[in-house]
């Protein structure tokens, strides 16, 4: 990527997992609204359900992390906690059309496998009991490696989950050490093989780069390391650095974190060693083999992404979260629960939900959410296609998002995405700085005072 055209475009703007950003939710949304939102949702698209199970349990934290974690070994406030989350499952169910099927289940945390098996079983048992799932749904959960072994692994399998996500983040035991990630227990090759002899098991394996202690040479090394394992799907997630709000990452900045140009460097080798040996780049971070139905999808210009991460349109679903901090993904609106566990608790026990803020869209809002979300994961816009969508002229689309001339000339002239009055192509290069394309369509940034991380 030319340094001039890094220069320019490494600012801060929204990674666009939800639109508006989780940093734009008001408090004015509480739980009356939520239940009016998940009754209205029953008759938007899409029709099918996906489920977000949020275990905030860590048995550390890395200093890196930037979810919502609760420190705690004990099975008994893990006990308290997982029979609120199935009572909130129930209540949400309540207000559900019986109709409606699951197309996704994803677990995250925290370290959802930190959770005891039983437990665990309890509330796949909760959902397979209570709802309806279309053929071959994604059931996924984000895996710590030092806590997973033969008999979780089977555990999960026998509760119907297809694809499981390692957190490897390095390969580098000295770079763990410095973020206080414990290494996997089982060497990451012969886990991998593991999971792959329980059956048709999707396997994706995490890291990280911009940490402490990494550099181009020793990233590379990782990356290199992950491919002979031959993962479906792999990402390299950029260290999102926000001390702001996790106090933890300040402990990053006295170890020394890479310098933005040797981050850069980083991301640019992985993508070289990845596309180089077969991966297809899904959108910012991820990668899949061609024969993954991701890659298959973004040729379709059918690619499709939550908080969760992206997914087909098959299952595709608007997402229910249950548990403390999880956000739900409806089509007309967004709530998030309280962070605090044991409140959590408490307002569940009560029969209350405990909604902390969210958002009601407008059809304008939908309509940049729809621009955004087709520009970050197919690189690709008809505004034909969008203007048939919701039912309005193409101009009035193009005013909703406040396209004027000139707008993406710079981008056209840098060689990052080609246009005409019909429609908007990303090219190769454009892939780099997406999210600054995207913000170019989000009226909402002209006047934003939120803090966002660096595009690169």
């Amino acid at each position: 990527m030319p340094k001039n055209l890094i220069d320019k475009y490494n600012v801060p703007v929204p990674r666009y997992t939800s639109y508006p950003p989780a940093n734009f939710f008001s408090t004015e949304f509480d739980n009356k609204e939520y239940i009016r939102a998940i009754e209205f949702s029953n008759n938007e698209w899409p029709e099918n359900i996906s489920i977000y199970i949020h275990i905030p349990f860590c048995p550390k934290i890395c200093y890196y992390c930037g979810c919502n974690t609760h420190l705690t070994r004990d099975k008994d406030k893990m006990r308290v906690y997982v029979e609120a989350l199935k009572k909130e499952i129930l209540m949400v169910k309540k207000y559900l059309s019986s109709n409606r099927k699951v197309a996704q289940v994803h677990w995250g945390g925290g370290t959802p496998n930190s959770l005891p098996v039983e437990m665990m079983e309890e509330i796949m048992g909760v959902l397979h009991s209570n709802f309806s799932f279309i053929p071959n749904p994604e059931i996924a959960m984000e895996c710590h490696p030092a806590m997973l072994d033969s008999a979780y692994i089977d555990a999960l399998v026998k509760s119907g989950f297809n694809r499981m996500s390692l957190g490897i983040q390095d390969f580098n035991l000295k770079v763990l050490e410095n973020v206080n990630r414990d290494p996997s227990e089982i060497p990451v090759e012969e886990l991998v093989q593991l999971i792959r002899s329980r059956g048709d098991i999707g396997v994706n394996l995490d890291f990280i780069y911009g940490l402490p202690y990494q550099d181009v040479k020793s990233f590379s090394e990782t990356i290199e390391q992950a491919v002979k394992i031959s993962p479906d799907r792999l990402v390299t997630f950029s260290y999102a650095h926000v001390p702001w709000i996790k106090k933890a990452q300040k402990i990053l900045e006295v170890r020394g974190l890479p310098e933005a140009d040797e981050k850069l460097a980083m991301f640019e080798a992985a993508y070289k060693i990845l596309t180089q040996n077969g991966y297809k780049p899904i959108g910012l971070d991820h990668y899949a083999k061609a024969d993954d139905e991701l890659n298959i999808a973004l040729e379709n210009r059918t690619l499709h992404r939550n908080f969760q991460g992206y997914c087909t349109r098959e299952t595709t679903g608007q997402v229910y979260a249950f548990g403390a901090t999880g956000i739900s993904q409806l089509e007309s609106a967004y709530a998030q629960n309280a962070k605090d566990t044991n409140k959590y608790v408490e307002q569940i026990e009560s029969g209350n939900f405990f909604i902390e803020k969210g958002y009601k869209l407008s059809k304008k809002e939908k309509i940049i959410k729809h621009v955004i979300n087709e520009i970050m994961c197919n690189y690709y816009l008809s505004w034909k296609e969008a203007a048939q969508k919701f039912e309005v002229s193409e101009d009035e689309l193009k005013n909703v998002v406040e396209l004027k001339e000139g707008n993406l000339d710079n981008f056209a002239e840098d060689g990052l995405l080609n246009f005409n009055p019909d429609e908007i192509a990303v090219t190769d290069s454009g892939r780099f700085f997406v999210r600054n394309i995207a913000a170019s369509f989000d009226p909402n940034l002209k006047n934003a005072a939120q803090k966002f991380s660096k595009s690169l």
